[in-house]
């Protein structure tokens, strides 16, 4: 492992994934070294390899070297080319693992993605493709990546056989809008999806009456849609699952999913989602949780202006991966209360000067 000298470095196997999209969009070489040293299984795990294996097919020259032992990486990063692939994802982890790295990643392509992936599509780890083609994109499209950005779901795949099987395509930009998003607005509507794929499509129903049970509570606009897939398109294994989102007067959105578990009644996977719905709703913010780090990278890489996003208390996740950014980027947020008048219930107010940075990999037509 040569070049350790010019590339940054970092240790363990948490945030590995942000590691590597930031080593990506940056061009700078990383080197991750400590993963799992002590471990009875050491080193990277087959969903880690699979990740880096999709990035060298989704990107060209890209020269991914892992030690002998795998408790090392180094990436030294090349072009994002885009284009069609078709990737396996082990079934360790849900598709969702990797679409959310690809995501990031996909705007600043060559030529627009048309990616297909193969595996788990909602596990109770990862965020669901439903809430990926409901919520993710959504947020993607406030940068200005909107014409042609879509998540098709062609087959269903519960854990642990999955079978599932997603298409996603997103077009190029040239650079990605300032975001300038500090109303949240009141919650205006409810929507949501229950699945259930090799049991009974009694059990969605059950799922959207148990929701609606508490959601109409505090508001009339709810609709609750039940989504049932069958024969090939239904996987390899049993499962449900309930995804809701609430959207905003403003177009704020919060997300909350529960996924089947075994010997747990639907009534009570529905009520898990539903209660996880009300307490990310009362964080407040214009984001939700899981898609803090998504709004705040894109915010970086926004033209040359000051973006600025309202959002609740931030995840330790998106703590590290702030740090992160400053480490790739140089860029530093300013966080401040959304209202000092009541800096306890106002949500924080992040503001940054973007990097203005350009797609220069996209092809002229």
């Amino acid at each position: 492992m040569a070049l350790s000298g010019t590339a940054l470095h970092f240790s363990t196997h948490q945030y590995l994934r942000h590691r590597l999209v930031l080593s990506v969009l940056s061009g700078k070489p990383v080197k991750i070294d400590k993963i799992r040293p002590e471990d009875k299984n050491p080193g990277l795990r087959d969903y880690e390899v699979s990740l880096l294996r999709l990035l060298e097919k989704v990107t060209n020259g890209t020269v991914i070297e892992i030690s002998y032992t795998g408790t090392a990486v180094l990436l030294k990063p090349g072009v994002i080319s885009g284009g069609s692939v078709i990737h396996e994802c082990p079934p360790s982890r849900s598709i969702g693992y990797f679409l959310e790295a690809v995501i990031m990643l996909a705007p600043f392509a060559k030529s627009p993605f048309q990616l297909t992936l193969r595996g788990i599509t909602t596990d109770d780890r990862d965020l669901s493709v439903d809430l990926i083609r409901t919520v993710t994109l959504p947020h993607l499209q406030l940068f200005g990546v909107s014409d042609g950005l879509e998540l098709r779901i062609k087959k269903r795949g519960s854990p642990p056989g999955g079978g599932g099987e997603i298409q996603f395509l997103c077009p190029i930009v040239k650079q990605v809008k300032t975001l300038n998003f500090v109303d949240q607005g009141k919650i205006k509507r409810i929507r949501g999806i229950a699945h259930a794929v090799r049991v009974s499509p009694q059990f969605s129903n059950r799922m959207i009456e148990a929701s609606r049970s508490v959601l109409n509570r505090y508001i009339p606009d709810i609709y609750l849609y039940s989504d049932v897939y069958k024969g090939q398109e239904s996987g390899k294994s049993p499962g449900y699952a309930l995804s809701l989102l609430a959207e905003s007067t403003t177009g704020a959105l919060h997300c909350s999913e529960a996924v089947s578990q075994p010997g747990v009644a639907p009534e009570d996977i529905a009520l898990i989602a539903t209660r996880s719905l009300l307490s990310e709703i009362q964080k407040g913010g214009c984001v939700d949780g899981k898609h803090q780090s998504l709004v705040l990278l894109m915010m970086v890489l926004g033209s040359e202006d000051v973006g600025r996003c309202r959002m609740g208390e931030p995840t330790p996740r998106t703590i590290q991966f702030l740090r992160d950014v400053k480490e790739f980027f140089g860029t530093s947020f300013k966080i401040v209360p959304a209202n000092p008048s009541e800096p306890t219930s106002g949500g924080l107010l992040f503001s940054c000067y973007g990097t203005g940075y350009m797609n220069i990999n996209r092809s002229i037509a």
